[in-house]
């Protein structure tokens, strides 16, 4: 059974071939959906931050990414997505076009931007710490666990000195590595509650058909049907992305075959990194 795996925002761009026939079609979507021109980076209406450029190129590169598989005749039998790489992976599975998948991702990432604001906010990548100890990081600084990745690779999010000082304890806690990395919003914690009626406006505004190949949410692991994917939108935002969890799912249903849709292999490197410790 193939899966396709849907990442979340990418840090950087990667070289895309411009003479590409699906690439200038999902360039031109995106450029009518969001005013954002993927190739050059380049806003066509009102400027937003960097960091919604990159979800909107990710998701666009996703769907870019896809339509060459299908035409590969790769066809999945399985959808799992990491973060915001639920809104192309809704596109894939189904449930939204492609021009709707990028316009919710513009918009989702243009409301919660609005966060910086008001808040100075930071995530913190930590590796080679175990849960436990982690969880009692970020509890000491005032911040929360946003990506569980792998049994020890972690995100945390929240108020950038809290981040800061939470990547401190872990460097002195033994972490072979902690970074501190800008974000625009604390995404996957309960401090996006101060922007869930906003973003309720949002995700209220689209129709979401059934999906036609199940597709697997990083919070439960359950595969969502239509009438779910309006709650899992907001719910997602608050809580953290288990993505531990949902690939020992979809092994456990019987997927074989994972095929990374977007840009980078972030998330084949975390299969691999968890792989390795079921075998120790």
């Amino acid at each position: 059974m193939n899966c396709f795996m849907f990442p979340g925002q990418p840090l950087l761009r990667a070289a895309e071939p411009a003479d590409d026939i699906n690439y200038q079609a999902i360039r031109t979507l995106a450029l009518a959906h969001t005013g954002l021109d993927i190739h050059d980076f380049s806003w066509h209406r009102e400027p937003s931050s960097e960091s919604v450029a990159l979800q909107v190129y990710g998701a666009a590169i996703s769907l870019y990414r896809a339509r060459l598989l299908l035409q590969e005749g790769q066809r999945p039998e399985m959808i799992a997505e990491h973060s915001m790489g639920i809104y192309a992976a809704l596109a894939v599975s189904g449930s939204l076009s492609e021009g709707a998948a990028l316009e919710l991702t513009f918009r989702i990432g243009a409301c919660i931007v609005r966060m910086s604001e008001t808040g100075d906010y930071a995530l913190g990548c930590m590796v080679g710490l175990p849960l436990e100890p982690l969880l009692a990081i970020a509890e000491n600084n005032g911040v929360y666990l946003a990506n569980y990745n792998t049994s020890r690779h972690f995100l945390l999010s929240g108020e950038r000195h809290g981040i800061q000082s939470a990547v401190g304890e872990a460097l002195q806690s033994g972490a072979f590595s902690a970074k501190v990395f800008p974000c625009d919003a604390p995404l996957h914690t309960p401090l996006m509650e101060a922007s869930t009626g906003s973003l309720r406006e949002i995700v209220t505004g689209y129709r979401y058909a059934e999906l036609t190949i199940p597709l697997m949410n990083h919070i439960d692991q359950d595969l969502l049907t239509a009438s779910e994917v309006e709650d899992f939108l907001l719910q997602e935002l608050l809580l953290p992305v288990y993505w531990d969890k949902s690939y020992q799912a979809l092994r456990a249903a019987g997927v074989s075959k994972f095929t990374e849709v977007g840009v980078g292999d972030s998330l084949k490197k975390y299969n691999r990194w968890i792989e390795s410790e079921a075998a120790r």
